[in-house]
């Protein structure tokens, strides 16, 4: 079954500089209102009378995150967040009596596109859930492949509003918000930033398309003029065209909706005069990276970027993903992977039954209405004891909605040094209905 697509609200709950969030959703809306707030389940995700496949008493995970291609900066937090949380979850007593087994593949980012023989790879070795892809692009080319095993696809970072109406079995579920939101905040910090003729250029993809076309909403909602919307090949060996369009635009500041492809498309900007020192620029969570080894000092200086993030991040975590992997710089998405391999473990013990089909048939259930909990431990405990749970993670509150995605989640507002690398300055929050 097609999930229905919901109306989106955004409330700002928490920023220091005071964002202003319209109510936006996408132009192609069914039009089915406010929903009346409804977070009913449907029938595909909630619990049913109806008979579900057994498992085979162990909860395999696959993990198909990004060790090569564009977004490889982003896999190490990724995988650490998964061996973080396997770690917690076998040293509480694992699920079901059974410590948690997890194979790791190379999802790359679809340039060559290696993520199928990944996904065949980990089904072969009977993974109950699969947790990846990053990239939303990568995820739109193995989902029917996952999905039609009957195993549950739980991404981290996939962030394109295509994910809330694709026909997924009820087998598809995200820790990372839809676009709707990063792109509603970003639109309304440019404005906010005094900027009214406002260059995007994105990557031509479904992630790029996606949160450009937000992007671009907002801001015209919000009385910006969108100066030119370029979209280039997401394979491109030069961006010559796409930078010249953007230069001759004369835009006062520029959104760059990128991979690691930041590395080539800056210096073409810079000698087009149209460079970071030149307009404010603004990046997002697919090049929200480290690039202290890769420009000269200075160059990024005043960029801003946002990504889904905790307002901060919790001390503890940070301590264990180090310890998963010590050479951590980034920690983009780490939080959401911690969460979504706790969230699978608990859906596990909750249906007593480590099948995908199970485990999709408890995830919203131990997302949200029940009693709070934020530890493992402390959730399979409440568990134990007969009680409907409401996890809250690391990354956020993680209520799962009717599509499988958090319905409440936090966007990060960075800010780079003279040195190219960035810090947190504050963060929006919004509820997507």
């Amino acid at each position: 079954m097609i999930r229905p697509k919901r109306t989106v609200r955004l409330l700002t709950i928490a920023a220091a500089a005071a964002l202003v969030l319209s109510s936006c959703g996408s132009s192609d809306d069914n039009g089915d209102g406010g929903g009346g707030g409804d977070t009913t389940p449907s029938e595909d995700t909630a619990s049913s009378s109806a008979p579900v496949a057994k498992g085979d008493g162990t909860l395999t995970i696959g993990t198909l995150l990004p060790q090569t291609g564009d977004l490889a900066f982003l896999g190490p937090p990724e995988f650490a967040g998964v061996d973080a949380a396997v770690k917690d979850i076998n040293a509480a007593g694992g699920v079901n009596g059974k410590e948690v087994v997890q194979k790791k593949a190379d999802s790359g980012d679809g340039t060559p596109d290696i993520a199928g023989s990944s996904v065949d790879k980990l089904l072969n070795a009977n993974a109950d859930t699969i947790i990846g892809a990053a990239a939303s692009s990568v995820s739109l080319t193995v989902i029917d492949k996952i999905v039609g095993a009957g195993v549950v696809e739980f991404s981290p970072a996939n962030t394109s509003p295509a994910f809330d109406t694709y026909d997924d079995k009820g087998l598809y579920f995200r820790t990372s918000p839809s676009d709707v939101l990063q792109g509603s905040v970003l639109g309304n910090l440019i404005v906010q930033d005094g900027y009214k003729n406002v260059a995007i250029m994105a990557r031509q993809d479904s992630y790029g398309e996606g949160l450009a076309k937000q992007l671009e909403q907002t801001l015209k909602d919000q009385g910006s003029n969108v100066a030119v919307s370029v979209l280039y090949s997401a394979d491109a060996t030069n961006y010559t065209a796409e930078i010249n369009k953007v230069a001759a635009a004369k835009p006062d500041a520029i959104a760059l909706i990128a991979f690691e492809e930041t590395t080539k498309i800056i210096p073409g900007l810079i000698a087009k005069g149209v460079g970071p020192q030149d307009q404010q620029m603004y990046f997002v969570d697919g090049n929200t990276a480290d690039y202290s080894k890769d420009f000269d000092s200075g160059t990024l200086d005043g960029v801003k970027a946002t990504f889904p993030t905790p307002p901060t991040l919790d001390p503890s975590l940070k301590q264990k993903l180090l310890d998963a992997n010590p050479k951590l710089t980034d920690f983009t998405y780490g939080p959401q992977s911690y969460d979504a391999m706790v969230m699978t473990a608990l859906a596990a013990t909750a249906a007593k039954d480590d099948s995908g089909e199970a485990i999709a048939s408890k995830l919203i259930e131990i997302s949200e209405g029940g009693t709070k909990c934020t530890e493992y431990s402390e959730c399979v405990d409440l568990l134990g004891q007969g009680e409907d749970i409401d996890y809250d993670g690391v990354s956020g509150p993680c209520d799962l909605n009717d599509t499988g995605s958090v319905s409440k989640a936090t966007i990060g507002i960075q800010l780079y040094g003279k040195d190219n690398t960035y810090k947190q300055i504050d963060s929006v929050s919004g509820v997507l209905n």
